[in-house]
Formats: C-alpha cells, structure tokens, sequence
C-alpha cells in the first residue's frame, strides 16, 4: 500500500520561502507521478503542481507559476514543492498526491497524505 507523509509546512510570512516534501513508502517511487494540491480555508482543493515519473514533464496551476518549483529525487523517494513569493491566499493545507498516469495526477490521483498545514500571514 502506498503511503505518502508530507512535512516542512509552517507559519510564515508574506515574501518568504518554504519547501515541502513528501515521502512516498510501500511501493516503487519511481513508478509514479506525483502532485501536489491546497485546500485554503472553505475553499475546495485545487492543483498546484505535477511532476512526471522521469520529471520530463512539469505541469503548474495557474495561480503558482512562476513561484513554485516542483521536483523530485527518486532516490530519496522524495518530491519537493519549492515555495517563493508566499502570499497570504496560499494559505492552505497542502497535500502531496501519487499515481501511475500523468494526467490522473493532476486531477484525481489514486493516493493521497494526510495533508500539512501553509499559513502565510500578511
């Protein structure tokens, strides 16, 4: 069973920086692509980013692009959500997601973590 455990949310302010990650444990890392999602207050959950199995294809949400950075270290079993320019609307929770096609990872993945907590404050 894949399991997938975020970490490297916190409180920060507007302008910093902050760098996500998540392992990915029970099955072949390599094997998948992987996305990252928010879910801000009363809002619904919204792509931000995906990375293919190879990382030759990026793919970003509007509202992050130029600002967030997605990758990933199979070695590690590891994908990485660079954050820059933080804005107080990125606040959210920030999920990491995993799943064998490209195109399903950016909409509905197969597997989900449990979630870690961005605030930005102004």
């Amino acid at each position: 069973q894949v399991q997938l455990v975020e970490s490297g949310g916190g409180l920060v302010q507007a302008g910093d920086s902050l760098r996500l990650s998540c392992v990915m444990s029970g099955h072949t890392f390599s094997a998948y692509s992987m996305g990252w999602f928010r879910q801000g207050p009363e809002k619904e959950r919204e792509f931000v980013a995906a990375i293919s199995w190879s990382g030759g294809s990026i793919y970003y949400g509007d509202p992050v692009k130029g600002r967030f950075t997605i990758s990933r270290d199979n070695a590690k079993n590891t994908v990485y959500l660079q954050m820059n320019s933080l804005k107080p609307e990125d606040t959210a929770v920030y999920y990491c997601a995993a799943d064998t096609s490209f195109t399903r990872v950016t909409s509905r993945s197969t597997y989900w973590g449990q979630g870690t907590q961005v605030t930005v404050s102004s």
